[in-house]
């Protein structure tokens, strides 16, 4: 470590005594293709502050609490003690463009620490690796955090070494040194191939990264931010989710300048409080999803289960612009749960379709989930209406019982079939009776506190025509108990619950 840092101060001089050779760090270009000249480039400060001390060492191999420890036992012998290292949570990424790439606000991860200490009292502390350092291993090193002004690249075994961390229960934080674009739009393109299955996609206010400890669907930004043409007051964090489970995270604004504290209006930046408490937040989240995510292993892999080719009527997954897929296995763990357990001759098998393919019609049932907003498109909307008004049935579901789904959901519907608002459908409904008698169900922990209950009658809602449901809507969770491992964020059904309800909802689908 002391060679490592050793070699971090002879780049550092390196570059600053080139920096202060220059007029202003803009007109210099770090790389081929660095960015320096494209819009919205932000240069790093022209005179470095001192690098920080390095880390003490630790182990993380343990799952840590957001929330303060219990007391140390005393030690039962007399003579000094020196204090255990605290754990290193977050791991600081160099690149081999030098510090004045990777470290423009070097203090960022120590003070963000400190921070943490004052605010939660938690006591972690941070490292400093190029990423070929970085152990595979999760538990090695729980957080990663990239912070630039220039462009990032990646190699492709790069892409491939960072998504096989992130499925393993990492996570990853790119930050753009005090709200450079380059930097953030890059960072989303290499997220995007290294996730070409799904979305970088902003998150909703409502999504528990800013829940997580402070509430944070509000919070403060600096005056360059409304300059610049941003007026919302809700945090801009893009994210990869897989399995419910955000695994890398983009910052549109500069949290570095929050961190390592500058009181400068006019930087692309959240304000110096707010900062801080997104930097809480963020921890909070990684800690608990690391800790499911490793229990939860076997569910959480991103394996696509190969339909059953034996079936005879297909469920559509339908397949829209956002995230359409947030569970990966969990139809198929249903279909598979309906087609042991009924002795309904009729073997049901899956397929991902988007609403404008004319196969929909060849299925009696679509599925629909998410947990972001979403827009369909008016080729969309028209097909859909089509197929529900020929006797297809919709079962929508807002997986953990996101809101920003929920209010999406809703407002689409209504292009499809206006002035047809959905229902409460009652607890003594044919759909509750078969194949499993629904009365009261479990919910998971979040739920239950929100609603001070464990148990509940089962929440649906449904669009009715003829005597029979066109759709089926859920506004609770069930997905993640398919694949019994709900989040530990997800407002829904506990596992038996949800799957019961799921085959009442197949049966249903292929006796009316």
């Amino acid at each position: 470590m002391r060679l490592r840092w050793q070699s971090f101060l002879a780049m550092w001089a390196a570059v600053t005594l080139i920096g202060l050779g220059l007029e202003s760090a803009r007109a210099q270009m770090l790389f081929d293709g660095d960015g320096s000249g494209e819009e919205g480039f932000v240069p790093p400060p022209q005179k470095p502050a001192p690098p920080p001390k390095p880390p003490g060492q630790a182990s993380s191999g343990e799952s840590f609490s957001p929330f303060p420890c219990p007391p140390v036992t005393p030690q039962s012998r007399s003579e000094k003690k020196n204090p255990p290292n605290p754990p290193v949570m977050f791991t600081k990424l160099t690149s081999s463009h030098g510090p004045m790439d990777w470290a423009s606000r070097p203090n960022d991860l120590n003070n963000l620490m400190k921070s943490l200490k004052e605010m939660i009292d938690v006591n972690f502390t941070c490292d400093v690796k190029s990423f070929n350092e970085v152990d595979p291993d999760p538990e090695k090193n729980p957080i990663l955090y990239r912070s630039s002004h220039f462009n990032l690249t990646m190699t492709a075994p790069e892409r491939q070494k960072l998504r096989d961390y992130l499925l393993s229960g990492g996570m990853i934080i790119l930050n753009p040194g005090m709200g450079s674009k380059p930097f953030y739009n890059s960072a989303r393109k290499e997220l995007q191939a290294t996730f070409p299955e799904v979305q970088v996609q902003r998150l909703s206010p409502d999504h528990p990264i800013f829940h997580s400890y402070y509430t944070l669907d509000r919070v403060g930004y600096r005056k360059a931010v409304r300059e610049a043409g941003y007026r919302s007051d809700e945090p801009w964090f893009e994210g990869v989710t897989i399995n419910c489970r955000v695994v890398a995270v983009i910052s549109r604004w500069g949290m570095d300048i929050g961190w390592d504290p500058v009181e400068d209006e006019s930087l692309l930046g959240y304000s110096v409080d707010s900062a801080k408490q997104l930097g809480v937040n963020l921890l909070a989240y990684a800690t608990a999803q690391r800790a499911w995510a490793k229990n939860a292993a076997k569910a959480m892999q991103f394996i696509d289960e190969t339909p059953v080719s034996a079936g005879k009527m297909a469920v559509a997954q339908v397949i829209y612009d956002g995230e359409w897929k947030t569970r990966h296995a969990a139809l198929s763990v249903l279909l598979k749960e309906f087609n042991q357990k009924t002795e309904v001759p009729v073997k049901f098998d899956r397929t991902e379709l988007k609403l404008s393919d004319p196969r929909i019609f060849d299925s009696p049932l679509l599925y629909i989930t998410g947990h972001e907003d979403f827009r369909l498109q008016p080729a969309e909307v028209n097909n859909l209406r089509d197929y529900l008004n020929k006797g297809g049935l919709l079962f929508a579901e807002a997986c953990c019982g996101r809101s920003a789904f929920d209010r999406a959901f809703r407002t689409e519907l209504n292009k499809v079939l206006p002035g047809q608002g959905l229902k409460p459908i009652s607890p003594g409904a044919f759909l509750f009776s078969q194949p499993n008698k629904i009365g009261r169900l479990g919910v998971t922990p979040a739920l239950g506190q929100h609603l001070g209950s464990s148990a509940i009658e089962p929440n649906l809602l449904g669009v009715e025509k003829d005597g029979h449901f066109q759709v089926i809507y859920s506004p609770y969770g069930m997905a993640g108990g398919w694949e019994l491992s709900q989040n530990p964020y997800a407002n829904g059904y506990e596992d038996s619950g949800a799957i019961a309800l799921g085959e009442n909802i197949l049966f249903y689908s292929i006796t009316q």
